[in-house]
């Protein structure tokens, strides 16, 4: 049973009044989110998963007004004013997460990835998200305080505590004038993690130093297993964050597809004379990646269902008491507080901002929308923001289940579209507009709810904190469609019709406009051709085609979004983005409205979830493990392993000091520490890296070529007999520096320092 809510008093007194709602800190905030918003970007379209940007956010936040205040003798930020910038800076993360895991599915789907479409599932879902969440702030952040933990909003609160202004501690409640408050903290640590992800990944990637993926294929007995590794930073600080548990658990799945799943098929199906389907060649003929792409995603799509639907199931009571209780304050309304920390945004504006939000989904041409489709928004969003809030509250932002809910939206969408016979191409896209939405929504409703218990620590004024992160989700949603159709631009191949569908013609009416090609090809053949979207696998496989005047098939568009085909014509090496959760979407959708899943493949991977629940090990991590490449996960659970060694050898330390820490204990002290800080830039630089070097491959595609011919010439860490094993130098040593940080402060015997 719960327990009573604890009194609670602010740092900063509801009557004290600070700086908060500023311009320069709504600025430097929404820019921050825009540049974490771009990073997460990347991370989802890779792996899956994004981390939480508040701390990171906040830590830099205070170390600029510290720089400005010295350098430029501006006044220092308050307490209240770095809050308002992690607030705004927390939106990008949340949103990209939402439209890295929704939007791709509509080019997979077969249609154009179009600017227009991904801005306003982006606005909508984000802007939605926030609104539907101001309602429940009193019922779940104010009265269930005490029993609702809201661990990232609580970390954050701390860090800015720790790291409050002179002005600022001044004022503070009686409570918290006794606190070490650590006035001289900087963010040297995020911004070496910064520096040294962002100099490896150029140095690795764009100037060829070493092989970026070290793999090693097994021949017989054990025909088609392999072991491989994407060596990056931004993988590595995320396993690192998400610790040992979760990081193992996701390598686990990645180590059942690619050294049991794949031989396993490969030993059966090598004796097999034909086709067998889904596959579309002889298995005899297929290496470890064709298999995977034929029979495994399919499995693990299955086994990633299962778990979120699982980890929904496992959520109902949780999401009855969050029902009852934003009900509940609905209906109560809310009282003119004279408080400051009680004022929220009015409530008439709150419901005309979500009335006018619906009607812009209905009214936009590129969503697909009808009547139906924006009532199960609206229905849909209300019940997975409270669930995402209250689940929030309960075991923090990455373990909250969205994925599940996204699917579970899916589902229960396209199932009654079926009923009603809506099984047409068209319905495909509002229904992941629906899904889409809502998973936006229900991301950023988590998002904002942790801000606001920081606020509600803090003593912020809540209204002054809901339009920051209106204002940086807006800006973040606005900017996250150009850059996921560029990263799908540059990575794009355009394959000769020769090599896929030799002669093939086009058949019915193909539009006016026409298109040329985009990235280094564009140079070779400035031509122009139309877009033909083919729907069927009769002359050729299934997508999107650039046909000239005459009806002839030229290119077969490989996108570089859940492509297939990793090398260009002039044999450079492409690397494409998985975007695992998208492709799920797009095969609920078309599995269930065309009825063309192959669903003994996805049966097996339910099989696989339902057995690990069974034996009491959550499924939903190795189940995306079991989907994503095993080069992805492998640096997660190295990251992870990393942090297991922090762990440890601060409970020694603490156990020789006569003081046992219970596990969660340990986790809350080693997310405070150095190393944690040290991993999120390795993210963020990484990531950052990674985008500018997509986004610059047209342009300097030269430079590209030149410096690529040299490496596999003369760079034995690149090309050679040697290159696996000598390209895993340069990756030790950033762990073992990750390794280093993480211990910092323990091994000095000192508390944590908050910087984190």
């Amino acid at each position: 049973m719960d327990s009573p809510p604890t009194a609670h008093q602010p740092y900063v007194p509801a009557a004290t009044v600070l700086p908060e709602l500023t311009i320069r800190a709504v600025v430097i905030g929404t820019l921050l989110g825009m540049v974490f918003g771009a990073s997460s970007l990347y991370l989802v379209l890779k792996v899956g998963l994004t981390v939480s940007a508040s701390i990171p956010v906040a830590v830099i936040s205070i170390t600029l007004f510290r720089i400005a205040n010295k350098v430029l003798r501006v006044r220092d930020a308050s307490i209240l004013e770095n809050n308002i910038v992690q607030t705004a800076g927390s939106a990008g993360e949340s949103i990209a997460f939402g439209v890295g895991v929704t939007m791709p599915a509509i080019m997979i789907l077969g249609f154009d990835l179009e600017l227009t479409r991904v801005a306003l599932v982006a606005v909508m879902g984000g802007l939605l998200g926030i609104l539907m969440m101001i309602p429940l702030r009193r019922a779940l952040i104010v009265e269930q305080h005490g029993i609702l933990k809201y661990p990232e909003g609580t970390a954050c609160a701390e860090v800015l505590k720790a790291g409050a202004s002179v002005e600022s501690q001044a004022v503070a409640a009686e409570p918290y004038r006794n606190q070490a408050a650590t006035a001289g903290m900087s963010a040297k640590t995020i911004f070496a993690g910064f520096g040294i992800g962002l100099v490896y990944k150029t140095a690795m990637v764009a100037f060829k130093g070493w092989k970026d993926v070290p793999e090693k294929i097994f021949g017989p007995p054990f025909k088609a297993g392999s072991i491989s590794a994407e060596i990056s930073p931004e993988l590595v600080g995320v396993g690192y964050i998400i610790g040992p548990v979760i990081a193992s658990t996701m390598c686990a799945g990645g180590a059942m597809a690619y050294l049991v799943l794949i031989p396993l098929i490969k030993f059966f199906g090598d004796g097999i004379p034909g086709v067998l389907a889904p596959g579309t060649i002889p298995i005899s003929e297929m290496g470890p990646s064709e298999i995977r792409g034929a029979y495994v995603l399919y499995i693990g799509a299955g086994a990633v269902a299962a778990g979120g639907m699982v980890s929904l199931a496992r959520a109902l009571p949780t999401i009855w008491k969050g029902l009852q209780a934003g009900l509940r304050d609905i209906r109560g309304g809310q009282t003119a507080g004279q408080l400051r920390t009680e004022q929220d945004l009015p409530m008439k504006l709150v419901v005309i901002g979500a009335l006018a939000l619906i009607g812009g989904i209905m009214l936009a041409p590129s969503l697909g929308m009808n009547v139906l489709g924006a009532l199960l928004i609206i229905v849909f969003g209300f019940l997975f923001v409270t669930v995402s809030s209250r689940l929030t509250g309960e075991i923090g932002s990455s373990s909250n289940p969205i994925s599940g809910m996204t699917v579970a939206t899916l589902l229960l969408t396209c199932l009654i579209f079926l009923i009603l016979g809506w099984t047409g191409r068209g319905y495909y896209v509002t229904a992941l507009s629906v899904g889409a939405i809502v998973c936006i929504a229900a991301s950023n409703g988590g998002t904002t709810s942790q801000d606001l218990k920081t606020g509600f620590l803090l003593g912020a004024t809540p209204k002054h904190q809901q339009v920051s992160i209106l204002i940086g989700a807006l800006a973040s949603a606005l900017i996250l469609g150009p850059i996921l159709l560029r990263l799908n631009d540059a990575a794009t191949v355009y394959v000769p019709i020769a090599e896929v569908a030799p002669g093939l013609m086009a058949t019915g009416e193909l539009p006016a406009e026409r298109v040329g090609l985009s990235g280094p090809q564009g140079v070779s053949d400035p031509g122009a051709y139309r877009v033909w979207q083919k729907a069927d696998d009769v002359g050729g496989p299934v997508g999107k085609y650039l046909i000239d005047d005459t009806g002839r098939a030229r290119y077969l568009v490989d996108p570089g979004i859940n492509g297939t085909h990793h090398k260009r014509p002039d044999g450079s090496e492409v690397r494409k983005f998985d975007a695992p959760k998208a492709t799920l979407m797009s095969y609920i959708i078309k599995g269930i409205l065309d009825r063309q899943l192959p669903w003994g493949l996805v049966l097996f991977g339910v099989m696989i979830a339902l057995v690990l629940e069974m034996s009491l090990i959550p499924s939903l991590a190795f189940a995306v493990g079991l989907y994503l490449p095993l080069s992805s996960s492998s640096p997660i659970f190295i990251g992870g392993m990393i942090r297991w060694a922090v762990d440890k050898a601060h409970a020694k330390r603490q156990k020789a000091a006569g003081k046992v820490l219970s596990d969660e204990e340990l986790a809350a002290e080693g997310d405070k520490s150095p190393g944690v800080l040290m991993a999120s830039g390795y993210i963020a630089g990484g990531a950052i890296a990674g985008i500018v070097i997509a986004f610059t491959s047209g342009v300097l595609d030269q430079f590209d070529q030149t410096v690529g011919a040299w490496a596999k010439a003369n760079n034995p860490f690149f090309e050679g007999p040697a290159s696996d094993l000598l390209s895993l130098l340069p990756f030790v040593l950033i762990c073992v520096a990750l390794y280093a940080v993480g211990r910092e402060w323990w091994l000095q015997g000192k508390p944590p320092r908050a910087n984190r």
